[in-house]
C-alpha cells in the first residue's frame, strides 16, 4: 500500500530540523552552559522522530482507535509512578519532577506524550457520544463535557503538581478547539467562554484597583515558582532575578537588529538558550530577517494542517486536526511571546526547534496524525464516506 504523505509538510519539517541543529550547536558553543553533545542527540532525536512519524502515518484510524486507550493508560501509569519514583531514576530538574532519567539515553518526560493520548481519547469520546446522542440537548452536551473532564482532569492535576504549568496550558490549547468543534450548543459555548473571560477580567481589576488583596490572597496561594514567574513578567526591572532570563532574551534579540550578528556570533548570555529560548539565538545571529523566516515557516506548517482539517470527511479526523492546530499555534505564540517579554515565561518549548527528545518525538507523532488525516480523504482508506459526510455536515448545520 502506498503511504500518501504530505511531502510539502515534510519539507517544512526538514527545514526546521536543519535550523534547529544549526542554532542548538550555536547556542552551546560560546557559553557552554551544559556539558554534552546536544547537536548529536538532536540529530538522533530527529531521525527517530521521522521514523515514528512514518510509522504512525502508515496506520489507519481503526488501528489508532484500538490503541488509544491502552496508550492513555500507559502514560497515566507512568505519571503516577513518577510521583513515587526515587531520585535515582526521577531526579527533579529545575525544581520540577517531570522526567525519568534513563541511562545512556537521557531523560523521558511522559507528560509530553499525554498530548497524543488526550488527542486520541477525547476525539473518540466526542465521536461516540455524538453517534449515540445525535438528538442534541443541553443535558447531552453537559454529559459530554463531564465525560471529557473525567478523562483529562486527573492526569492534568498530576502534571500541575510536578509542577508544570506550561504543559497544562498546552493541553488546554489542544482541548478547547476540540470542545468548540464537538457540536455542542452555541449557548453553552458562550457560557464556557464567559467563565475564563470573567475570571481574567476580575484578576486585571483586582491587580490595578486592589493590589494588596492581589498580593496577599492571590499570589499568596500560588507556589513560589509561579509567583516568581508572574512578578518577573509584570515587573521585570523590579524583580531582576526573576526576570533575568526575559531581560537577557530581549537583549539578545534586540542586539541582532535587522540583519543579525552572523552565525556563531551570539555573545549575550541567556539561560536555557538551546531549549526554551532558542528563538533569541536565531534573532541575535540572523536578526529580524532570520526571526521572520522562522515565523513564516511556522505559518506555512500550520497552514498545511488547516488545509487538511478543512478537507476532513469525518468529525473524528476534524477534531484531531483542530486539536493539533490549536496546540502548535499556541505553542509558537507562547514561546516567541515569552522570549520577547510579551508573555510570562512558562517553560513552553518552540516546536521542532528547541532541544529536547520527548517534546520533539511527541510533536512528530502529532504530525504523523496529520498525514493519516491527509490520506483518509485522499482515497487511501477503503471506507464508505458518504454516510459519514452527511452525518458530519448535519451536526454542524444545527
Amino acid at each position: 500500500m502506498k503511504n500518501q504523505m504530505d511531502w510539502q509538510l515534510n519539507i517544512y519539517l526538514l527545514i526546521l530540523a536543519f535550523i534547529s541543529c544549526l542554532f542548538i550547536y550555536s547556542s552551546n558553543t560560546n557559553f557552554g552552559q551544559y556539558s554534552g553533545s546536544f547537536i548529536v542527540k538532536q540529530i538522533i532525536f530527529f531521525c527517530i522522530g521521522f521514523a515514528i512519524m512514518y510509522i504512525i502515518s502508515s496506520l489507519d484510524f481503526e488501528q489508532l482507535r484500538k490503541i488509544s486507550w491502552y496508550f492513555y493508560a500507559l502514560i497515566v501509569l507512568l505519571l503516577i509512578v513518577l510521583i513515587f519514583a526515587p531520585d535515582s531514576i526521577a531526579a527533579p530538574i529545575n525544581k520540577a519532577k517531570s522526567w525519568y532519567q534513563i541511562k545512556f539515553i537521557g531523560t523521558f518526560q511522559p507528560s509530553e506524550f499525554l498530548k497524543f493520548a488526550f488527542l486520541l481519547v477525547v476525539a473518540q469520546i466526542i465521536e461516540k457520544h455524538n453517534t449515540k446522542a445525535f438528538k442534541q440537548t443541553y443535558i447531552t452536551d453537559l454529559w459530554l463535557l463531564v465525560k471529557i473532564c473525567i478523562v483529562v482532569i486527573p492526569p492534568m492535576l498530576i502534571v500541575y503538581k510536578q509542577p508544570d504549568t506550561g504543559m497544562i496550558m498546552l493541553y488546554m490549547a489542544m482541548l478547547i478547539p476540540m470542545i468548540y468543534f464537538s457540536g455542542i450548543k452555541k449557548q453553552l459555548l458562550v457560557v464556557i467562554t464567559l467563565i475564563p473571560t470573567i475570571i481574567i477580567s476580575a484578576l486585571v481589576i483586582i491587580y490595578f484597583k486592589f493590589n494588596s488583596f492581589y498580593t496577599e490572597q492571590i499570589l499568596g496561594n500560588l507556589s513560589p515558582h509561579q509567583v516568581s514567574r508572574i512578578n518577573g513578567w509584570l515587573h521585570p526591572f523590579e524583580y531582576s532575578d526573576s526576570a533575568f532570563q526575559t531581560k537577557q532574551g530581549l537583549l539578545a534579540i534586540g542586539s541582532g537588529l535587522f540583519g543579525g550578528k552572523g552565525y556563531l556570533e551570539n555573545n549575550v548570555y541567556v539561560p536555557e538558550k538551546h531549549t526554551d529560548f532558542i528563538f533569541s539565538t536565531i534573532a541575535e545571529e540572523m536578526g529580524f530577517i532570520g526571526g521572520s523566516i522562522v515565523i513564516v515557516l511556522f505559518f506555512l506548517l500550520i497552514y498545511r494542517m488547516v488545509f487538511h482539517a478543512l478537507h476532513a470527511k469525518k468529525q473524528y479526523t476534524f477534531l484531531l486536526a483542530s486539536g493539533i492546530i490549536g496546540l502548535f499555534t499556541f505553542q509558537v505564540f507562547q514561546n516567541i511571546g515569552m522570549t520577547i517579554g510579551l508573555l510570562p515565561v512558562t517553560g513552553v518549548t518552540l516546536p521542532f526547534l528547541s532541544y529536547g527528545g520527548s517534546s520533539l518525538l511527541s510533536n512528530m507523532m502529532l504530525i504523523g496524525l496529520i498525514h493519516v488525516i491527509k490520506k483518509s480523504y485522499s482515497g487511501y482508506l477503503f471506507q464508505n464516506t458518504n454516510e459519514v459526510e452527511v452525518q458530519f455536515d448535519a451536526k454542524y448545520a444545527r
